[in-house]
């Protein structure tokens, strides 16, 4: 798989396009990609993703403190998973935004050579979103190309959106998440010093430092699985403020003891992937009630780590 940010080296020929976010590539994204890869190939064709970074509900000021699900090299990689043969994560700013859906379809199309374009029956690009589906298709009329559309994936009663996954992920359901996505949700980042507190009480722990602009689960206690170069350790994630020691700071914090593992892990990175929630944090009366119950978080973990396995 290919990954480019920009179009100015790219003259393809004979491709199956389709545009969009994809944040978080759930199981709608993973659906119409699918479709696209497989056709594509059978065709002899190549499969063509163009998505955008930032979002653009971000740069039009539609979504306060917005969050992603992942970043643009995690978003390529996933979709390199699905048979995806290049993404293109292509820059997105006001100029981009009042861009004409004409001008802008021109310019994809004199760089990608799209043959077929495939889009949801509700997708919109250019100024004031004027380029709709029946747009788009005299659109592919003047310049050549076949419009697809496919329908919404549905779980259950619910549409799958990026949107109903960052909602999942604010009460802390990751096991619903999973099933939207199709897999865990993930975070990953560097080890970095903390400050020793949980190696004082027998309980190590990873202090992840993560890309400020990931969603978060909500504040709590989950189990993970903690994946360090080709190793996977189950291990138990806090998400929070530790409030039972710090009491001057709000910021979030990454921190993750791996089961059954003690060693150094300063500067390494650690995929953690959300597997179940066991808590909500909170403040105990001391470090003696901490350490019982992290224990018992611990035993807990063990055990809905031994029956998923199983």
């Amino acid at each position: 798989m290919q990954h480019h940010y920009a179009l100015n080296s790219l003259f393809l020929n004979n491709t199956w396009l389709t545009i969009g976010s994809f944040d978080g590539v759930h199981r709608g994204h993973q659906e119409i990609v699918r479709r696209l890869s497989s056709g594509a190939h059978a065709q002899g064709a190549q499969a063509v993703v163009l998505t955008f970074h930032p979002h653009p509900k971000k740069v039009l000021g539609k979504s306060k403190d917005f969050y992603y699900l992942t970043s643009p090299v995690e978003r390529a990689d996933i979709l390199g998973n699905y048979g995806i043969d290049i993404v293109v994560t292509f820059s997105f700013d006001m100029q981009v935004a009042g861009t004409s859906a004409r001008d802008f379809v021109k310019e994809l199309h004199a760089h990608l050579g799209f043959t077929r374009l495939w889009v949801g029956p509700d997708f919109a690009l250019g100024r004031k979103r004027e380029g709709d589906v029946p747009t788009l298709r005299l659109l592919g009329d003047e310049f050549d190309f076949i419009v697809e559309t496919i329908d919404p994936v549905k779980v259950g009663d619910s549409q799958v959106s990026s949107s109903k996954i960052r909602a999942l992920l604010g009460e802390g359901d990751v096991e619903q998440v999973s099933a939207l996505l199709n897999r865990p949700y993930s975070i990953g980042g560097t080890v970095v010093a903390g400050d020793g507190r949980g190696r004082t009480i027998g309980i190590p722990t990873a202090n992840l430092r993560v890309w400020e602009e990931k969603q978060l689960p909500r504040s709590g206690v989950y189990v993970c699985h903690a994946l360090v170069g080709d190793q996977n350790h189950g291990a138990v994630t806090n998400i929070g403020i530790r409030p039972t020691f710090d009491h001057r700071t709000m910021a979030l914090q990454v921190e993750a003891h791996l089961l059954d593992f003690d060693d150094n892990l300063y500067g390494q990175e650690i995929e953690l992937e959300f597997l179940y929630r066991l808590r909500d944090e909170r403040r105990f009366s001391g470090p003696q009630a901490l350490v019982a119950q992290i224990h018992q978080d611990i035993e807990q973990a063990r055990v809905m780590l031994a029956e998923k396995s199983s």
